[in-house]
């Protein structure tokens, strides 16, 4: 047993994976919960769809896809705040036109530049493909993400559920939005490595909704969500070395069955307590 754990971790980029995994899995997770109660899902899933044009131009100038990713992650994430500013669009139609628009020239450049399975990997992930540059990108951009939430969680948690007693007490709603939707960017670009476009959505959801279903309290809601997050990629990342499966789907199913699991926990927890 000891040996079937330790074979995959005497490679160096199989320990990059795994690393990579699991700053992807604790960034997602420290804000699962914020998108699960906030009903922001939709947000994550415009985001991790709009940074494709980035990726693909990165890619034809030879730089750092990171860094492509994020730049269209940003240029999404302020279009999006524009278009929906003081009430001019509802923000989920101005999410819809930003998705849409981006995807779109995404698929464009990419049938104009490179080949579809130049960028496979981007849009299905590769944990094992990331490189040590990458790595470093990654830590820094997690342990912004980190101290971001950190920082304004009590803001972050009054806006969540009271918009209204949190501008009485002289917070802006508007603003912590903006921050929030930054942190999103910056996780989705962490995020893409290892689950890729297509999937990134679960990473940020499934942990904060499988939390959600077992307790009601925003701070243990964020610890399982973590818990969650790190126990499926590691699953994952062991399906991938030993399965030859891909990562990100692997991660994925990992978290949907930890939610499955905790649904059905919710779901006895509640029937014994109106049975008592």
């Amino acid at each position: 047993m000891i040996d079937w754990l330790i074979e995959p971790l005497q490679y160096a980029f199989v320990v990059r994976g795994l690393v990579a995994g699991l700053l992807a899995a604790v960034a997602c997770a420290s804000l699962s919960a914020f998108v699960v109660w906030r009903g922001m899902a939709f947000v994550g899933d415009a985001l991790a769809h709009a940074i494709l044009p980035g990726i693909v131009v990165a890619y034809a100038l030879g730089i750092s896809l990171f860094i492509g990713a994020l730049g269209a992650a940003v240029l999404a994430v302020f279009g999006i705040g524009l278009f929906s500013r003081r009430g001019h669009l509802r923000e989920d139609t101005a999410i819809g036109v930003i998705f849409a628009g981006f995807f779109a020239l995404g698929i464009f450049l990419l049938s104009r530049m490179v080949s579809f399975q130049d960028l496979g990997h981007i849009l299905f992930g590769n944990i094992l493909g990331v490189a040590a540059g990458d790595l470093v990108a990654m830590a820094i951009v997690v342990a912004l993400v980190i101290a971001g939430v950190a920082v304004g969680f009590k803001e972050l948690l009054v806006t969540s559920f009271d918009p209204s007693h949190a501008v009485a007490i002289g917070l802006s709603p508007e603003l912590l939005r903006y921050g929030l939707l930054m942190l999103l960017a910056l996780t989705t670009v962490v995020a893409i490595q290892t689950v890729g476009v297509v999937l990134v959505l679960a990473l940020l959801v499934t942990p904060g909704a499988a939390a959600s279903m077992i307790s009601r309290q925003m701070v243990r809601i964020m610890g399982l969500s973590i818990v969650f997050a790190i126990v499926a990629t590691i699953v994952g990342f062991y399906a991938s070395y030993y399965a030859n499966v891909a990562s990100g789907s692997a991660i994925v199913l990992s978290l949907t069955v930890i939610f499955l699991v905790a649904w059905g926990v919710g779901q006895r927890r509640r029937s014994a307590s109106y049975g008592g």
